[in-house]
């Protein structure tokens, strides 16, 4: 009698498809080349908008104290070793400028609260800081 080669206990290799193990990477990998590409661009948001903005600023309140001064409260958001100028302004009603001053926020916290008064030229209506940017130190300047 001749005998017949017993049946194999597993499939020829591919037959039925890859390996579930191979599958089984490739959205691993996807999912962790993704997470890198967001990581990636969350820094660099962080970087450029700090580049961008090195000084930030916000009114918080003003208080007209008749004709000739008006209280400006802000916040300034800066790095806490350097100092920032700031210009703050004074509206009358007719949106014309009243007044105006300059102000110097030193190295300290990083978030400081001012209140600086604004001499008028007449009765205002509102006050705003205009602007504020970084001081360059005279050390570092070639």
């Amino acid at each position: 009698m001749a005998s017949t080669p017993a049946a194999s206990p597993t499939p020829p290799a591919g037959r039925y498809g890859d390996d579930p193990d191979e599958r089984s990477r490739v959205p691993w990998l996807v999912t962790v080349v993704l997470a890198a590409l967001v990581g990636a661009v969350v820094v660099g948001w962080i970087g450029i908008s700090a580049l961008r903005d090195p000084v930030q600023w916000k009114t918080i309140g003003f208080s007209v104290h008749g004709a000739d001064t008006v209280d400006l409260t802000f916040e300034v958001t800066k790095d806490p070793e350097s100092t920032a100028s700031c210009r703050v302004r004074a509206l009358s009603q007719s949106y014309a400028e009243v007044g105006v001053k300059d102000v110097q926020i030193g190295p300290g916290a990083r978030t400081q609260r001012v209140t600086v008064v604004i001499p008028t030229a007449e009765l205002a209506v509102s006050a705003s800081v205009q602007t504020c940017d970084p001081v360059e130190d005279a050390r570092d300047a070639p």
